[in-house]
Formats: structure tokens, sequence, C-alpha cells
């Protein structure tokens, strides 16, 4: 079953901005999960190294990052989303 990943890069000072943007970015993310097109996101173990989320189109993806507020306000300094292949679906 495919899906999407969307990767964002981090900026330099991440764990300063994100913390001054993430309720919009949350409120962002909460619409997504209402229409049922993101699946996950979460930020890798470090912050620094970036974050990625799970989608169900490519559409819903770039959608997210065009106006996400992490993008907007310099949190993430480049994105990109790759097509992926889920190889274990629970039933």
């Amino acid at each position: 079953m495919k899906k999407y990943v969307l990767v964002y890069e981090s900026a330099a000072d991440v764990l300063v901005t994100a913390r001054l943007h993430f309720p919009a970015h949350r409120a962002r993310w909460d619409e997504f999960r209402a229409q049922k097109t993101l699946l996950m996101i979460g930020p890798f173990a470090d912050p620094r190294d970036g974050a990625m989320a799970i989608f169900t189109s490519r559409e819903a993806a770039e959608e997210f990052a065009r106006d996400d507020p992490f993008v907007l306000n310099g949190v993430v300094t480049a994105w990109s989303v790759r097509e992926w292949n889920e190889a274990i679906v629970d039933a």
C-alpha cells in the first residue's frame, strides 16, 4: 500500500523556534488527522535531525507542508515528499 513520507530539515535554531510555532503547527496537523490524510507525525529523537510525517497521498503531504507554520516561519529549512511502499499492514 503506497504512502507518502514528508521529511523536514530543521533550522539550526529549531529547539527555540519550534516552541514558538508549535501550537499553530499542532492545529494544522489536527486538521489533516481529522481528514484522515495524516497517519503519523513527529520529530526524530534529536529534533535538530528533522522530522517526518506519513500521509495517504502526495497531494495531502504537499498541501500540509506548503502552509505549515513551521515552514512559513523558518523552523523548517527544506522539505521533500517521497513515495513509500508500506510492506506490513495491520488489519
